[in-house]
């Protein structure tokens, strides 16, 4: 896992071919707004998060982030506990997010 700033975020997502956005937050923040093409698995719905996870391609790259860095922090450790090397964490989150977009 890496946290990684805003800027580094999205200029390593942009180089990346093998790349999944992953949102960790709750649907009703989705709602809010979100980074467009973001796959949304809550982390907060515990075993089906669990579950979710289990499912994704272990040989991508997953950008994972939430409203701050601290949800996403923890679900990044959690991929790499079940095999899921490549997972980076949008260090500030959501909030500070310039491309974010409000649907």
């Amino acid at each position: 896992m890496a946290d990684l700033s805003q800027e580094e975020w999205a200029e390593q997502l942009e180089n990346d071919d093998n790349a999944v956005i992953l949102d960790v937050r709750t649907p009703l923040e989705v709602e809010e707004g979100y980074i467009p093409g973001a796959l949304n698995i809550d982390i907060y719905t515990g075993q089906e998060f669990m579950e979710a996870l289990q499912k994704l391609d272990k040989s991508k790259n997953y950008y994972v982030y939430c409203r701050s860095g601290n949800r996403s922090g923890q679900a990044c450790a959690i991929m790499n506990s079940i095999g899921i090397a490549n997972a980076y964490n949008l260090a500030g989150g959501f909030m500070n997010w310039e491309g974010a977009r409000e649907e």
